[in-house]
């Protein structure tokens, strides 16, 4: 009979499956979705703070098709601390984009990227980061800290910028040879205003009405040396204002 057939097809099919199965646990063949990257060795590594092992492991885990977006972030944050860890500044700066390509929302991200930035001296990139962190999560304390040290750095650069080259007087009215080559020279020009700022800052210390004046009478005798000498065979007035940078500063500066 037609019904008794079907009944006896379900059964074969279902001690065929049973079957499979079976065989498949014998033989040590894991279920499809065990075969998933195991992220336990990459977080261990880390956990560990063992670099090497973490770039490894994690890298596989990275590369690896199955690994879930999830443990990939997780994975590529880890090698990215490690790479930095390890000095490779611009490789973690890379996972930390792959990251970001993952989970652009990531505020720690932004902020840890924008750090790196920083120490490699590309202040407008890292600037960018920590105020992407900070529109992404406002109370972010350490973007915040961060941004406002950056502005703070910028603004001193920028008025640096607006100085550099130029001497702390007018070359306008530069009358005498050694103050026209100092206009002629950046770091020449760079070099008589470090003297100067450094003086009048040294002023400005406590110190006796008998410092003051012995302070004052050292200068003036400096700059009458540095007029008088300059353009004489063997005069280097540039070591000559380094001299007296360094004696105003001290040995080991200020």
């Amino acid at each position: 009979m037609r019904g008794h057939s079907d009944i006896r097809n379900i059964a074969a099919a279902c001690l065929l499956w049973i079957g499979l199965a079976h065989g498949a646990s014998a033989t040590g063949v894991e279920p499809a979705k065990d075969l998933r990257a195991d992220p336990a060795p990459c977080l261990a590594a880390a956990r560990a703070q063992d670099d090497d092992k973490t770039v490894n492991v994690c890298g596989a885990l990275i590369d690896n098709d199955r690994t879930d977006k999830a443990d990939r972030i997780k994975a590529l944050i880890a090698r990215a601390e490690a790479h930095e860890r390890k000095g490779m500044s611009y490789r973690a700066i890379r996972d930390y984009d792959d990251v970001l390509r993952l989970d652009p929302t990531n505020a720690d991200i932004h902020n840890a990227r924008g750090e790196l930035w920083r120490k490699k001296g590309d202040l407008p990139k890292a600037v960018a980061d920590f105020a992407a962190a900070m529109k992404l999560n406002p109370e972010h304390a350490a973007a915040r800290a961060n941004h406002r040290a950056m502005a703070q750095e910028l603004e001193r650069l920028g008025a640096l910028k607006a100085i550099a080259g130029k001497p702390s007087f007018n070359c306008a009215t530069a009358r005498r040879k050694v103050e026209k080559a100092i206009c002629a020279n950046p770091e020449l020009a760079d070099l008589e205003r470090d003297v100067h700022v450094s003086y009048v800052r040294a002023t400005r210390e406590d110190m006796t009405p008998a410092q003051a004046r012995k302070l004052r009478r050292e200068q003036e005798e400096f700059i009458a040396r540095r007029n008088a000498s300059f353009g004489r065979p063997g005069y280097d007035l540039q070591k000559a204002m380094k001299q007296r940078l360094q004696q105003l500063n001290g040995v080991d500066g200020y």
